[in-house]
């Protein structure tokens, strides 16, 4: 459009100018032509729509009036064009009113489409790629751009002066929604998806399915964080505008994902594998072609599934699908475990199985019942196909659940009289090597898995609708009295194995008689009475009755062992070397007090230990009472239960032994010291006092009085607990019998009093070698010093050589004197005091001597000094 302006010259001033009436005329009529041109172009430029459905229509739109209205306004802005408009205002031309308000229309368009083109822009990136991606099927980049794209749209609704209003923003929406909804509906085709790699379409079906669901979850977010803000106006667009569509192809993608799913399990199921097992690829591959026939009527569409207006022809379509897949689903279900039926918790063989069956045939019957009621299903010749196989199926299910019910009534009524002729009890004897006869016989209760089983199975018939044996009915009427019979049998014997458990050998031996006599009440459960018997509940009472009255002998007998048992224990603790305490660190008794006071300790404990002892025959006279009625101490049926416990002792008495004479060897090795000797000088020798003989033979004694110990505990007469008399062997020689003699030749004892007494040996060979350092100040004491003094007299020694002389000497004091008074070896501790203070006695000694020689040497040179000068 171009605006003509008129042809007079209007350079002259406008007052002037408007008083002229041809002047005047012609622009008005100049005027009426422009106004109707603008008027024209905006009535045609406003009529215009978007060329497209798309988002990107719409904004080309508003390119193309921008750039049109910029033209008009371009014009509008010429200088002959406003001297026009000033000569009409001079004038006061009614023409100029019109033209003011359309170019004020002019202006307001224009500004309009320019704002909408410089926000609208900031969209085309992101809807660049959902629409010129050059693959519709990639959608990861179009998943990944909907936020972004959602986020640009909320700054356009909130910086726009006229995309903040619904009636604008629910528009340029619904277009991106149909922009998305085309991408899929261009990339999923129904007639090739099927013929497609199914893992490649399963992928694209899913992508298809997040990019729509994509668009709706952006919105919901963006629209949460504008609510949150508090600041900008809230969307409350119309969602059926904007997700309807979108909402119904995401629903029709997951249609189709299950599809291609059933299909993939179909497939794996009948695969290699199965034609390999089943040894018929035949029939495997003719399976195969049905489960490809079920996409068939998909592949076959007349319509658009991705059409809302196709929803119910879909919802038809997916139903027969459902209903031919839940069919043949539980049809290779029912085929593949008809050997070995999965069963519920609880449930019997049988009608485990039969109900397994009832379970599946329910499951198609239902999905057939709704296949039924929507009759454009029902009259398909697919939907005919889909109730035939139905029909063939139920059937099958039902011969099956014939021949379960058939057999198991067979069966059941030659079983039950047969099991219910079984005895209560049955014995068994334990694999393992026993002890004792008592100990390998058990009894179990014999009452059969195969009752308990029949008589579940015949609840579970008759509640199935199955009529079932009179004699299995009757079992079952009696299930609660069968539990009650094998409940107190179960107690009964489990009471009786938990005692037979409690027992050693010697205490099973003990109780022979009685439980010889127990088992005799036991014989009539499993010799004569069976579960058909009247008297069962009055052998339950019987036997009960006795397993607790062997009960309560078991109890007392325990309880007069575990008395032993407490005595035995405090005598094995018993400490046999008990030191004595030093009164400080530096003071420790001598080698005589120690040996003493342990041999005292010793004496104290073994009076409480042989009290202890002598109390033992007591207690097993109180077992004598309880089991033979006797207080004798010398019962025959006791005499394998009196020998127990002499072994005992001795096992006891001889752990005593080992173990203190361990603790000992380990006090001999440790490093805290228990005793003190001295070393001292008896020239021309350095030795120990007491010597290391006396040491060794005091150390023998006190391990030979620690295993003497044993003496006190005499032997009993043989099949008794009764204490041996002495014996008198010669005249006046009188042998007491005692553990001594045998723990006394025990190897272990011996190997350890012997280890002692070597590691003694080693301790105070060590000593005696350290004191082997000493010699070598022995010419202090082995030289006679009288002469020795003489013969260097003799020499007429100088002044120096009398001090190298005294100088030797007093080194050798101060060496000595700088040597540790205590040496710590082991359990030894050795004052060296003594022996210090002798060495340190000689070389003063020495030194003394020394000084008189020198003293009287001097005066002799004096007295001579004198006289020469006197002569002089």
């Amino acid at each position: 459009i171009k605006l003509d302006i008129p042809t007079i010259n209007l350079d002259g001033d406008a007052s002037v100018l408007a008083t002229v009436p041809e002047v005047v005329e012609a622009l008005e009529s100049c005027a009426m032509t422009w106004q109707k041109l603008i008027s024209t172009a905006l009535e045609e430029e406003l009529k215009r729509v978007p060329q497209g459905n798309g988002p990107l229509a719409e904004i080309d739109l508003w390119r193309e009036r921008s750039a049109t209205l910029t033209g008009l306004t371009e014009q509008t802005k010429l200088t002959g064009m406003e001297n026009v408009l000033a000569i009409l205002q001079e004038a006061g031309s009614e023409h100029i009113g019109d033209l003011q308000i359309v170019l004020s229309d002019l202006r307001k368009h224009h500004v309009e489409a320019l704002d909408n083109v410089r926000f609208l822009s900031t969209l085309e990136r992101h809807l660049n790629v959902c629409i010129l991606k050059k693959t519709f099927t990639e959608f990861n980049v179009v998943l990944n751009t909907i936020p972004s794209l959602m986020n640009a749209l909320r700054m356009v609704w909130i910086t726009s002066r006229h995309y903040n209003k619904d009636e604008r923003m629910v528009p340029l929406m619904e277009r991106i929604a149909w922009e998305i909804s085309t991408r899929v509906c261009k990339a999923v085709d129904l007639h090739t998806l099927f013929k497609e790699d199914r893992a490649a379409a399963k992928k694209k079906i899913a992508e298809a399915k997040s990019t729509l669901e994509q668009w709706k979850k952006s919105y919901f977010a963006v629209r949460a964080q504008i609510e949150i803000s508090g600041r900008e106006q809230h969307w409350e667009f119309d969602r059926k505008r904007l997700f309807g569509k979108t909402d119904h192809m995401a629903s029709v993608c997951q249609d189709l994902y299950d599809i291609l799913q059933v299909v993939e399990e179909f497939y794996n199921i009948f695969g290699s594998e199965l034609k390999a097992v089943t040894g018929d690829p035949k029939r495997i591959d003719d399976l195969l072609r049905r489960v490809d026939g079920l996409t068939s009527p998909m592949e076959e569409l007349a319509f658009d599934p991705f059409s809302i207006k196709s929803a119910h022809d879909w919802k038809l379509i997916m139903g027969e699908f459902k209903a031919e897949v839940s069919v043949e689903n539980v049809k290779q279900i029912f085929v593949q475990n008809l050997k070995d039926p999965p069963l519920y918790k609880n449930h019997p063989p049988v009608a485990g199985a039969i109900y397994w069956s009832r379970s599946l045939f329910y499951r198609i019957k239902h999905t057939i019942i709704r296949f039924q009621e929507v009759e454009e299903l029902l009259a398909s010749e697919h939907g005919k196909e889909v109730k035939q196989i139905y029909l063939q199926v139920a059937k099958r299910m039902k011969e099956y659940e014939d021949q379960k019910y058939e057999q198991w009534r067979d069966e059941t009524e030659q079983m039950v009289r047969l099991l219910l002729k079984k005895t209560l009890l049955t014995v068994i004897t334990v694999t393992e090597d026993p002890v004792t006869t008592e100990k390998s016989i058990q009894f179990m209760v014999n009452f059969s898995p195969r009752l308990q089983e029949i008589i579940i199975e015949t609840k579970y018939m008759e509640q199935l609708g199955f009529p079932v044996p009179e004699i299995a009915r009757n079992v079952a009427l009696q299930e609660d009295k069968y539990l009650g019979y094998t409940h107190g049998l179960k107690n009964m014997l489990d009471r009786y194995h938990k005692l037979m458990g409690t027992l050693n050998e010697a205490e099973t031996k003990l109780l022979d008689d009685h439980i010889q006599e127990l088992w005799r009440v036991f014989k009539l459960g499993h010799r004569r009475l069976n579960w058909s018997s009247l008297g069962i509940g009055d052998f339950i009472v019987r036997c009960t009755q006795a397993v607790r009255k062997f009960e309560s002998l078991v109890h007392q007998i325990h309880i007069n062992s575990e008395d032993i048992s407490d005595k035995l224990l405090l005598i094995e603790s018993t400490n046999l070397f008990k030191f004595p305490l030093s009164k400080n660190d530096d003071e420790l008794p001598n080698m005589k007090e120690f040996f003493v006071h342990v041999k005292c300790e010793r004496a104290k404990d073994i009076q409480l230990m042989v009290r202890k002892y002598t109390a033992i025959p007591q207690l097993l006279t109180k077992v004598e009472g309880r089991v033979a009625n006797t207080n004798s101490g010398k019962s025959p049926k006791l005499a394998s239960y009196y020998a127990y416990w002499e072994n005992r002792i001795y096992q006891v008495l001889t752990q005593l032994i080992l173990k203190n004479l361990r603790a000992f060897n380990a006090a001999v090795l440790g490093n805290v010291p228990l005793f003190q000797i001295e070393a001292v000088l008896s020239p021309p020798e350095i030795i120990l006092r007491p010597n290391a003989s006396e040491i060794d033979k005091m150390t023998v004694q006190c391990i030979q009085d620690c295993v003497e110990v044993t003496k006190h505990f005499v032997r009993w007469m043989h099949g008794t607990c009764i204490e041996c008399p002495p014996q008198h062997v010669e005249e006046d020689e009188v042998i007491a019998f005692s553990f001594y003699s045998d723990i006394s030749q025990s190897p272990l004892i011996i190997e350890q009093a012997t280890l002692i007494t070597q590691n003694v040996h080693k301790l105070l060979a060590s000593l005696s070698k350290y004191l082997n350092q000493w010699k070598r100040y022995r010419l202090l004491w082995e030289l006679d010093k009288d002469i020795a003094i003489e013969k260097f007299a003799a020499k007429k020694p100088a002044c120096v050589t009398f001090d190298e002389k005294l100088q030797f000497y007093m080194k050798i004091t101060q060496e000595v004197t700088q040597q540790p008074l205590i040496k710590d070896e082991q359990f030894i501790r050795l004052q060296l005091g003594p022996l210090v203070y002798t060495v340190k006695k000689n070389a003063r000694d020495w030194m003394i001597s020394l000084g008189k020689l020198l003293n009287e040497s001097a005066r002799e040179e004096l007295f001579s000094l004198q006289e020469e000068i006197g002569v002089g």
